[in-house]
């Protein structure tokens, strides 16, 4: 991801690629990963030659994106699941935490190049293939528990979190955040086992889902 990958980056250097990054999630997660270059540069304080220093082009940052997004809500599933008393919280406290995955997986729907960028990467499939296998332990030990209804696959909770990304639009961002709430809260109760609705189909896999 920088220009000389085998080389270990200076405190300043490693301080300027982390606040590039950080200023693309945020950039990227509200206007898509095609926003000019130049505006990244400025939102993260730092000179367009230092970006493209550290990223040689769009390509580069928009991966770099991906896997720190990634790499976040994986350490978010395997803390909530260290944490939470059961499965369940754990499970619950990862939906709610569903706004750190948005640019792992909102990226490629935002834009066909990302797409491209993020499917036929080898370590962007690793990082999902290890978010997926926490997703699915945590449906096992939550339907052992008896917590989570047992005609749910973990394909279908990852789905679940794929709609969450699709923030809704409203008048301020704090209507939009209580609406994504009050999503979770339907999604969470509809997923008990003591849910009533009985689900069409089968339970969806990890196998299921596109790569």
């Amino acid at each position: 991801m920088t220009a000389e990958p085998g080389v270990p980056l200076r405190a300043d250097a490693r301080r300027n690629r982390d606040q590039i990054v950080a200023a693309a999630r945020t950039i990227f997660g509200s206007r898509g990963p095609e926003v000019p270059m130049e505006e990244i540069a400025r939102a993260a304080g730092v000179g367009v030659g230092t970006l493209y220093r550290r990223f040689p082009d769009r390509d580069a940052l928009i991966r770099a994106v991906a896997l720190d997004s990634f790499a976040r809500v994986i350490a978010d599933a395997r803390t909530a699941a260290s944490e939470e008393r059961t499965a369940w919280q754990a499970l619950v406290r990862l939906l709610h935490r569903s706004a750190e995955l948005q640019l792992g997986i909102q990226l490629a729907m935002l834009s066909p190049r990302a797409l491209e960028i993020l499917k036929s990467d080898a370590e962007v499939l690793v990082l999902r293939d290890e978010l997926l296998a926490e997703v699915e332990r945590l449906v096992g030990e939550a339907q052992r528990e008896g917590e989570l209804r047992a005609d749910v696959g973990p394909g279908d909770i990852a789905l679940l979190f794929a709609l969450l990304l699709r923030r809704a639009r409203a008048k301020t961002p704090e209507t939009a955040a209580g609406a994504t709430d009050r999503c979770i809260a339907i999604m969470v109760d509809g997923l008990r086992s003591t849910s009533a609705t009985s689900l069409p189909g089968r339970p969806l896999s990890v196998g299921d889902l596109g790569r």
